[in-house]
């Protein structure tokens, strides 16, 4: 039996609270700096779970591969312009989101 707070338990609760979401729609988030952009190469749950479980080392790594890291203002402006739809998860304080262009996220 899994016990609460086990990396599976966490990905199915995850995966719950993954959903689409209009670029419009995050712009207070973004406006505060709450904003976490996830490159398409990588997996949103899994960098979801990372800062979940508070991975620090990993998240320096993402970060120095420009992986991860803040929305830039050119960013924000064509997801504004083009009205983009992208995959968001909510790890308070902090809203990750990843641009498929339409793909599966699994």
């Amino acid at each position: 039996m899994t016990s609460p707070g086990q990396p599976d338990e966490i990905k199915s609760k995850l995966i719950t609270e993954t959903s689409r979401i209009s670029w419009r729609e995050l712009q207070t988030y973004y406006a505060r700096g709450q904003v976490v952009r996830v490159s398409g190469e990588l997996d949103l749950l899994e960098v979801a779970e990372q800062l979940t479980a508070d991975n620090k080392a990993r998240f320096e790594a993402w970060m120095a591969a420009d992986q991860v890291g803040d929305v830039s203002p050119d960013l924000a402006r064509a997801w504004y312009d083009r009205e983009a739809e992208l995959w968001a998860v909510v790890i308070a304080p902090w809203v990750l989101v990843q641009d498929k262009h339409d793909q599966v996220l699994h």
